[in-house]
């Protein structure tokens, strides 16, 4: 699992739901949501 912060929770968390994407640049990256709050979770680099 990816750890990213939230901003809504202000707090680091593991992302629930993770999956690995490529930005529009090429660049790896982790997307999921927080398990506590639920929103959207981005980290790049995976």
């Amino acid at each position: 699992m990816a750890e990213a912060y939230c901003v809504k929770c202000k707090a680091k968390r593991e992302m629930k739901n993770a999956q690995q994407i490529t930005m529009k640049n090429g660049k790896p990256a982790a997307q999921g949501t927080c398990p506590v709050c639920g929103t959207k979770m981005f980290r790049i680099g995976g």
